[in-house]
């Protein structure tokens, strides 16, 4: 399919007198990882929630392959292929792992009367033991995820993002909160993702070494504007970059 897989067309987003995304504009290729940073309060999180349709954007488009999405609701996007993590951890405690990308699944199987007659799995069981195998939670798959480490939480959080084999993958602090020792594997798996199954996704990421080993192309936000768009050594250098972290 030609053309970006995300556009923000002048997005602007304000709450009274205060612009918190203050006329963006980017594009997210097919394959391509885009990390997005910038310092505390800068507008990246009213951006992630305008471009997924928790917010109604002041003024401004969303584009999903060239369709004009904005202000779409959430579960109308995860339809079109777009899915997403949160900054706070969106597993089921009291279900298996197995159990866990099985749900995920689920709602992009089938209709109602499939799910009402068909197998208890709606036939995910298969998928879902693939993606624990790609994530390397084989040992795990019948543990419930409440007894799960914190990193072994994301890990399963971010297979279950992917479980569907969505369009566009938006990661909300993948890394937040996890371990050095867990950290690598993390960044290895969605880099796999990127260059085994061709996932497209957008992250969201406080970790500066996480995110500049991980993306491919950097935003960087400030002010609810974007400062610098570049290779990830290129914004880490900028000199406008590195002023704002330190000013904040």
């Amino acid at each position: 399919m030609s053309g970006p897989v995300l556009e923000a067309r002048d997005l602007y987003k304000s709450f009274g007198g205060v612009h918190a995304v203050n006329g963006i504009s980017f594009s997210v290729n097919e394959g391509e990882i885009l990390g997005v940073i910038g310092p505390n309060g800068s507008g990246k999180s009213t951006l992630f929630n305008c471009l997924l349709g928790q917010l109604q954007p002041t003024s401004g488009n969303v584009l999903l392959d060239g369709q004009d999405v904005t202000g779409m609701r959430p579960c109308d996007l995860n339809r079109l292929g777009v899915s997403r993590t949160f900054q706070l951890l969106q597993v089921f405690p009291q279900l298996s792992v197995r159990e866990n990308l099985i749900l995920a699944g689920q709602e992009h199987v089938g209709g109602m009367v499939s799910r009402l007659f068909g197998r208890p799995d709606v036939g995910l069981t298969e998928a879902a033991e693939r993606m624990i195998k790609f994530f390397r939670l084989e040992h795990l798959i019948d543990a419930p995820a409440g007894g799960l480490s914190y990193g072994q939480q994301k890990l399963l959080d971010a297979a279950m993002a992917f479980m569907a084999g969505p369009r566009l993958v938006l990661l909300d602090e993948p890394a937040g909160g996890v371990n050095l020792t867990m950290l690598g594997g993390l960044r290895d798996r969605l880099k796999a993702m990127n260059e085994e199954a061709g996932a497209t996704f957008v992250v969201i990421e406080h970790n500066m070494d996480f995110v500049m080993a991980l993306s491919t192309r950097v935003i960087c936000i400030a002010e609810g504007k974007i400062i610098a768009d570049g290779p990830p050594e290129v914004v880490r250098e900028n000199p406008t970059v590195i002023e704002a972290y330190l000013g904040n």
